[in-house]
């Protein structure tokens, strides 16, 4: 479809996934509205003004996820609403509610209320995660679907400890039935929940109020970094490249290059027939199988030699690609992002090899 002349709003531009979204959209042609936090902040703003196609088609908004009707400028005269704003941590938080919940529930909910609003509008893209698709009472084995939906109860329940590194709180899932370092912290599933919860709320405000809304479910986000800043699971990752110390307890990594991720999202507004959920996961590896690429690429990392000796032979499970690829995403292979990803770093400064 003819991008020119089209509008366009994504919220939380700033972040890792809408950086792209951003990016791609004015490479195709779109006007964007995008929202941020603090127009008064360049680590928020300045990394987009500087992108191709931006002076003259892009506009900036300030505005807050709490905040009823905050959005309304920035989605109105807009053909569609790309929602990605929502904040991302896995480390424990002194109040869920107001840290997690309450940001990507009734955020969501609130940007949905301004859409609504809008004459023009012809869809909604929202960016969920597999975080809402994981955790049910499914055995994690066989062929993970759209089908499959994270359960409140379990996400609330279930105990996960993290052993936090840097003042960051880089994480690292432990499990249920591992051995704990003595400042390990047991903790509910909160991100995994605020993610689920917020999905549900937008798929019933949609229904209730006639919006057609169409639903993206990330994998584990890795690939280079547009903003200045460096995110929480790019930070978590960069440690797990830097220490061979495990992000997830099992070893299995699902992971998808954020240029899919953000192209997956243009692709589900620009498809008429698009619609529901998708999985957007490019591979599910175990953590061996990256150190040997990366070992292939960096071998100053000195991989070669433990990751043999470590890889644990877990059965796999794997994610459809069935509906992602209907969609029409091509997923970047996994060399390519993890070389990109580690320049990326070592570009921004943020990792020495």
């Amino acid at each position: 479809m003819s991008a020119e002349g089209k509008v366009v709003s994504v919220t939380g531009a700033s972040g890792y996934i809408a950086s792209w979204l951003v990016k791609l959209l004015l490479d195709r042609g779109y006007t964007v509205h995008a929202t941020v936090r603090f127009l008064d902040n360049p680590k928020e703003t300045q990394h987009l003004l500087a992108l191709d196609g931006a002076k003259g088609r892009l506009s900036l908004f300030e505005a807050n996820l709490t905040t009823e009707g905050s959005f309304d400028s920035a989605v109105s005269g807009c053909i569609c609403v790309f929602h990605t704003a929502s904040p991302v941590t896995f480390a424990s938080v002194d109040d869920p509610q107001m840290e997690l919940l309450d940001p990507a529930v009734k955020g969501t909910l609130n940007v949905l209320k301004s859409a609504a609003k809008v004459q023009s509008l012809k869809r909604v893209v929202l960016t969920s995660s597999l975080a809402a698709v994981l955790f049910c009472d499914k055995l994690r084995c066989g062929v993970v679907d759209e089908t499959w939906f994270s359960d409140p109860a379990i996400c609330e329940q279930r105990k996960v400890y993290l052993s936090f590194g840097r003042a960051a709180e880089v994480f690292v899932f432990w499990g249920e039935d591992q051995s704990f370092n003595s400042g390990s912290t047991p903790t509910a599933l909160w991100y995994q929940l605020s993610k689920t919860l917020a999905e549900r709320a937008a798929v019933n405000f949609s229904k209730e109020n006639g919006l057609d809304l169409v639903v993206i479910n990330p994998a584990y986000v890795i690939g280079p970094l547009l903003q200045p800043t460096l995110n929480f699971t790019s930070e978590a990752f960069m440690r797990f490249i830097e220490t061979g110390k495990e992000v997830f307890a099992d070893g299995i990594y699902m992971l998808v290059d954020v240029r899919d991720a953000a192209t997956a999202h243009i692709l589900a507004f620009e498809k008429a027939e698009a619609n529901g959920r998708y999985c957007i996961v490019g591979d599910v590896v175990r953590s061996s199988e990256i150190k040997m690429i990366l070992d292939k690429l960096y071998p100053d990392l000195g991989y070669c030699l433990g990751y043999k000796d470590k890889c644990v032979e877990t059965k796999l499970y794997c994610v459809s690609k069935a509906k992602a690829e209907s969609l029409g995403v091509e997923f970047t292979p996994l060399e390519v992002s993890l070389k990109d990803t580690v320049e990326s770093l070592k570009e921004k400064k943020f990792m020495n090899l």
